[in-house]
């Protein structure tokens, strides 16, 4: 694991080279205040020697000069190393779920993802740039101290050595229990932040509900697991501080009282006691850092577990190693005894589905609800791959074919579309960033929303809200249409794209729909008789198998299970 963290240093190795060597430089120049200190008191002072007192204190003066110099540049480009390396990540990550199937995103709350790309990467962050320094500086302080100890004096500074391991052995165990609490914080953020979403998101359903007290029930249970998890890790960050408080006081008692033995010995003097004091401050400020250090670490080594995770979770859908783009489509689709069922369940979804798609025609799915529809519609771009059985187009298995090259020659329209919180010109130009103002305008007018976009008071550039929440359902379906116009793909899907409308904007639809229809292949899912009418073939599926197939005439003159489902309201 630390070896793909310290990966994410190399893009910045001259930020942390800066900020390990200024470091560096502040450590060794720490150790001589004492140093300075002691030979004021013992040499210069005694014999009067002004000029030596002097040159002294200018030294320490610019020692003190220096130390604020790289106080500075070790914050201010440290911090700056730790963000570009928190961008990395994120980049990363970001990039890392594009590559993730919907089988992925069925099964994780958006709340724990967010979670992990913001909190988690922040401290992420902190741990990158003050570990490194916290570590390196607490480290030649205290070996810099040790140095000088023995050197003035090897009995006081073995003393100086005794309450180490005790200092040592009671970070390492509370360290461990700290990590453990850290994660369990973490995750309940995660539950928090998914229950916020969901209940946001949710927010008109909350209030024509009434169930805004359900949803505060809901909240508090989990704020409040949320609350037991950070005091239970508070208990053991207060058992681990107040334990270090004791060692550190302790620690300083010992050498105090060891250097006022060897006082009472006759083999040191109080001159060079004060210097031992002086580096025990110099010890205990390191041995405070590292305690930062560990908690900050066992923070960071949480988070980043939690981000590597992601980071291994690996596509359950990938191009072969020799996958080919394909080029110059028809339309042409093939379905061959195709059985599916999705991973979180155990009922098979569709079962020995056969269907041709000739080039340019149109297909439409009936059926009751739940009868495998749509996940057909899922299927046929790759979003998930069945367990037996092919689809081509053109003859090509899209097995064989790269993920990109096979869903841009697609266009999907849903019933439930989805709208960036942006203008509505972003949101048509997601179906061809490269398209032009004319185009834009072309694509709004052949999915009949141009007038409407028009009369609004800033026209394309009227912001749609979260979700589109500022349109009707109608208007979205249309935007939705207009973005599929721009795209320009051979293959459309239309996926109960009319189902949930009045009758109004279903005409506005229904009349893009078959323009948009023109030349290309079709296939449509849909519940209202108007949607399929004139589709070329129909397939009747019931629990995830073809029943019939035929013209909506042929299937109602075989009054069978179509014509018992239209006779009876079930379909339309």
């Amino acid at each position: 694991m630390l070896k793909r963290f310290f990966k994410y240093y190399k893009p910045h190795r001259g930020l942390f080279i800066l900020d390990m060597t200024v470091a560096f430089l502040a450590a060794i120049l720490a150790i001589f205040t004492p140093v300075i200190t002691r030979s004021l008191l013992k040499v210069h002072i005694p014999n009067k020697d002004l000029r030596g007192i002097i040159v002294l204190l200018v030294v320490m003066a610019v020692i003190m000069i220096f130390k604020a110099v790289f106080t500075y540049i070790r914050i201010r480009w440290g911090h700056v190393m730790g963000v570009r390396m928190e961008s990395d990540m994120r980049s990363d990550v970001f990039a890392h779920l594009q590559k993730l199937s919907f089988n992925y995103f069925d099964n994780v709350k958006t709340g724990h993802i967010m979670s992990r790309i913001s909190n988690d990467l922040n401290m992420i962050a902190e741990v990158a740039h003050h570990a490194p320094e916290d570590l390196i500086i607490s480290v030649f302080m205290i070996i810099g101290s040790f140095i000088a100890m023995f050197y003035y004096n090897k009995q006081l500074a073995l003393i100086a050595l005794v309450p180490i391991p005790l200092l040592v052995i009671w970070g390492m165990t509370f360290g461990h229990k700290m990590k453990g609490g850290f994660r369990l914080v973490r995750k309940r953020i995660a539950d928090i932040n998914s229950s916020v979403e969901n209940s946001v998101q949710g927010i008109r359903e909350v209030k024509s509900f009434t169930n805004e007290h359900l949803e505060m029930e809901k909240f508090g249970h989990i704020n409040f697991t949320f609350q037991r998890a950070k005091e239970k890790m508070y208990k053991i960050m207060s058992i681990y501080h107040s334990g270090m408080t004791f060692l550190t006081d302790f620690y300083y008692l010992v050498v105090i009282g060891g250097g006022v033995y060897l006082i009472f010995l006759g083999k040191i003097d109080v001159i060079d006691l004060l210097a031992f004091t002086l580096y025990v401050n110099f010890i205990l400020r390191p041995i405070e850092r590292l305690i930062h250090f560990t908690e900050q670490f066992q923070q960071g080594t949480a988070a980043f577990e939690r981000f590597i995770e992601i980071m291994d979770i690996e596509p359950d859908i990938t191009d072969k190693k020799n996958a080919k783009s394909l080029t110059n489509v028809k339309g042409e689709i093939e379905i061959s005894d195709l059985t599916f069922k999705y991973s979180s369940s155990e009922d098979w979804v569709l079962q020995d589905i056969d269907m041709k798609v000739p080039a340019g025609e149109t297909i439409a799915l009936v059926g009751e609800s739940g009868a495998g529809k749509s996940t057909i519609a899922s299927l046929i771009p790759r979003f998930y791959e069945a367990q037996k059985g092919s689809i081509s187009i053109d003859g090509n298995d899209i097995m064989d074919l790269t993920q990109e090259s096979l869903r841009k020659n697609i266009g999907i329209v849903q019933q439930n579309v989805f709208l960036f919180d942006t203008s509505i010109r972003e949101n048509i130009i997601y179906g061809n960033p490269n398209a032009n103002d004319e185009e834009v305008i072309e694509a709004a007018r052949k999915a009949n929303i141009l007038d409407f976009i028009e009369n609004l008071p800033d026209g394309f550039e009227t912001l749609t809200g979260e979700r589109g929440v500022k349109l009707s359902g109608g208007q979205k379906q249309r935007i939705s249409i207009a973005r599929a116009f721009l795209k320009n793909p051979p293959i459309l899907i239309f996926d109960e794209a009319t189902s949930s409308l009045d009758t109004e904007s279903e005409a506005y639809i229904q009349k893009a729909m078959e323009e948009l229809s023109q030349n290309r292949t079709t296939v449509i899912i849909a519940h209202r008789l108007s949607t399929v009418r004139n589709a070329d073939l129909l397939y009747v599926i019931n629990k995830g198998k073809i029943v019939e197939q035929g013209t909506h005439d042929e299937l109602m003159a075989n009054k069978d299970y179509y014509h018992n489902l239209y006779t009876k309201n079930m379909l339309f």
